[in-house]
């Protein structure tokens, strides 16, 4: 059984300050995808995380300190996928993808749009760039797993105040259409297929005590292809892992069959 984890890290650094390394060694996935690294691969000591067995791959942005993304992989894989040939995107390092047999998987940072609506621009043109550059990989790679910050609640449930934050970027009517035609498109929402409750979060502000008072958003996810579905074993929010505003997303694979 295959361990994956997506992680927004909110700065590598950051979260190797806060213990990161040793939660990782005591979580022990196979793979685990990270956004917002915000550091190129020189600025950390490689050395304790590839001590724990891991290969690691970098993707981080031209802008230092800023987005970027990695999957840290016990698994060597096949190929390696930097960027998606869209310089806008690759400058920014959205998105790596993995190779491993008859799968793929990818670490994906979609942009935000809360910063104004230049940014809320960026990120719709990038949704349907994003959408359509999918479509086009699932006729050469069928079998794929993306794992990332979608930047996105897909419904009511997935946020803590649905009506104040009826217009709020990640919550806009049109963001969550978006998500509601990516997923039916072809993929399965990991968590959702497992756990139907409400007040299941991963991102939380740090304003107002927002953690401590679950009062957060779920915005990072594990989508896998539907072709996928009889080999999910498990998926969970681990929400007691706190080395960002952010905490890391698990989906348990049978990948035995896809690694032949």
């Amino acid at each position: 059984m295959a361990k994956i984890i997506s992680y927004n890290v909110n700065g590598i650094r950051s979260a190797i300050s806060k213990g990161w390394i040793e939660w990782l060694k005591a979580t022990n996935p196979d793979v685990i995808c990270l956004q917002e690294i915000k550091a190129l691969p020189e600025q950390i000591d490689p050395l304790p995380i590839q001590a724990l067995g891991y290969h690691l791959y970098w993707y981080p942005a031209q802008k230092k300190g800023y987005s970027g993304v990695a999957i840290f992989s016990k698994m060597k894989p096949d190929h390696i996928e930097y960027g998606c040939n869209k310089k806008e995107y690759d400058d920014e390092g959205r998105a790596l993808r993995l190779d491993y047999g008859d799968f793929s998987v990818m670490s994906v940072y979609m942009p935000s749009g809360s910063s104004g609506d230049l940014r809320q621009s960026f990120k719709m043109v990038w949704l349907d760039f994003f959408y359509n550059y999918i479509q086009h990989l699932q006729k050469t790679r069928k079998k794929l797993i993306i794992c990332g910050d979608y930047n996105i609640c897909h419904k009511p449930i997935d946020i803590h105040n649905p009506k104040s934050n009826a217009n709020s970027s990640g919550f806009l009517p049109e963001e969550r259409e978006w998500i509601d035609q990516f997923m039916k498109s072809g993929f399965i929402d990991t968590f959702r297929h497992f756990n139907k409750e409400p007040h299941h979060y991963t991102w939380w502000s740090y304003r107002s005590n927002a953690r401590a008072k679950n009062l957060g958003w779920r915005i990072d996810y594990n989508l896998v292809s539907s072709n996928l579905e009889k080999k999910l074993d498990k998926a969970a929010i681990l929400s007691m892992a706190k080395h960002s505003d952010h905490c890391p997303v698990l989906l348990e694979i049978d990948l035995s069959q896809e690694l032949k």
